[in-house]
């Protein structure tokens, strides 16, 4: 796993089937984002099998299938879409034609898993809820810096469990490097990319939504800024916005490109959860200057204070219930409603952001 540019993140767990072989056949079409590794990695280690990759740029493809040999080149996207074998189909293409991808995913009877965000538009989002209505099927969405994050994936279990009473607050800090002379030109065109607080702030919204146990929320405040790449006039390098959630629970966070190259990883992914009876900090991707291990939870509650390394200890159960659902019309992974809210929110955060000069 590449650790110094974010774009290429793709964790591996362990191979852990929660579905004999062949019993959940997936396609991956849209290659312009890394994730689609993690995205895979994670289906495939749950039991899925990979019989189609698609992309319009034949070195995309051969990378894929150079860590996905089983994949098959199709030679179109309608050789994947129909394949009556096919039940999902994964993409991470431009986020401006994720909407676009999911709509005929899903018009050909499959569910559909997109790499965050999951659109760039509110009329985007509106298509999505009327084809999920429509069609009873999925647009799951792959907010990996929850979903792959065993910290993260702990933290839930502790809340879970009571061991820090309610949640009352959550502080995310979601910096990235930008590495500009690797990136493709969508990245720095607003309306291919959406935002900063649509893009990486879609992670700290739903992280939000999850710890707090909150069914919707309302955007305060937000701001963006492009304070460092003046020579992309249309790049956002700082974004933060502050919510408060239905059931009375804050949220401030902060998303950035400005990841200094000294740094061990691709950014100091933090979030802070307090509680009623405690609280936690999440070092998600490095512990600075100590240990360049990720997934450190410190918690203190009225019992003691611990730090706890989680790092291949807990896994990813996003994937195996995500296949689970798909096959049993089920929401144990994660629920449409929640996808799209965090997904609505963060759109909704980015329409009203401030824009400091």
């Amino acid at each position: 796993m590449q650790r110094t540019d974010g774009m290429t993140y793709a964790p591996k767990g362990t191979v852990e089937p929660v579905i004999k072989p062949g019993e959940f056949v997936i396609g991956a079409i849209g290659l312009d984002h890394g994730h689609i590794y993690g995205m895979c990695n994670g289906l495939v280690e749950a039991g899925a099998e990979i019989k189609w990759v698609y992309d319009p740029d034949p070195a995309k493809v051969e990378a894929f299938r150079s860590r996905f040999p089983q994949a098959q080149a199709a030679r179109s996207e309608a050789e994947v879409l129909n394949d009556q074998e096919v039940q999902l189909v994964a993409g991470a293409a431009v986020p401006a034609d994720r909407c676009g991808l999911g709509l005929r995913v899903m018009d050909h009877g499959k569910d559909y898993f997109t790499d965050k965000a999951p659109m760039t538009t509110l009329d985007q989002l509106a298509q999505a809820r009327a084809k999920v209505s429509e069609t009873g099927l999925k647009y799951m969405v792959y907010y990996s810096e929850r979903l792959h994050v065993e910290a993260a994936v702990y933290a839930g279990e502790l809340i879970h469990q009571g061991a820090i009473g309610r949640v009352v607050q959550v502080i995310g800090l979601g910096p990235h490097r930008i590495r500009a002379e690797t990136r493709p030109d969508w990245f720095f065109q607003k309306e291919r990319y959406g935002g900063i607080l649509i893009d990486i702030g879609s992670h700290q919204i739903e992280q939000f939504l999850f710890f707090a146990g909150a069914k919707d929320a309302k955007v305060l405040h937000s701001k963006v800024a492009n304070y460092k790449f003046k020579q992309y006039p249309e790049l956002e390098d700082y974004g933060d916005a502050t919510l408060v959630a239905d059931n009375g629970a804050t949220n401030t966070f902060r998303v950035d490109w400005l990841t200094p190259d000294g740094l061990r990883t691709w950014g100091d992914g933090r979030t802070f959860i307090l509680g009623t009876e405690g609280y936690m900090e999440l070092r998600k991707y490095t512990d600075v200057g100590r240990d360049p291990t990720g997934d450190q939870v410190y918690l203190v509650n009225h019992e003691k204070e611990q730090h706890l390394s989680v790092q291949g200890k807990v896994g990813f159960p996003f994937f195996g219930q995500l296949i689970l659902d798909c096959l049993n019309r089920t929401e144990n992974a994660m629920t449409q409603e929640h996808a799209f809210k965090a997904a609505e929110l963060c759109l909704k955060a980015q329409a009203q952001a401030i824009r400091v000069e």
